[in-house]
């Protein structure tokens, strides 16, 4: 695994994900406070912000697209835009 160390995080973050009904970002907030709209993206904070992320949400169908796991580094070089 690339991220072994994110695991048992991801695995809380997909626990808390799967039985969420979210309708808008302050939703998911209420969630994950340090949750962040990055245009239609949203970003999570994983492993207190070791890692990001990165996630389509749509609302509307309930459903959660997953674009990248990044390392904060990784994140803040902007090549997943």
């Amino acid at each position: 695994m690339v991220h072994a160390d994110a695991e048992a995080p991801l695995r809380t973050w997909y626990a808390v994900a799967k039985r969420a009904k979210w309708h808008r970002l302050v939703d998911v907030q209420a969630s994950f406070a340090s949750a962040e709209a990055v245009g239609d993206n949203t970003v999570f904070n994983i492993k207190g912000n070791r890692y990001r992320l990165i996630a389509k949400i749509e609302y509307r169908l309930q459903m959660i697209f997953i674009k990248s796991l990044l390392t904060h580094p990784e994140y803040d070089k902007d090549k997943w835009k």
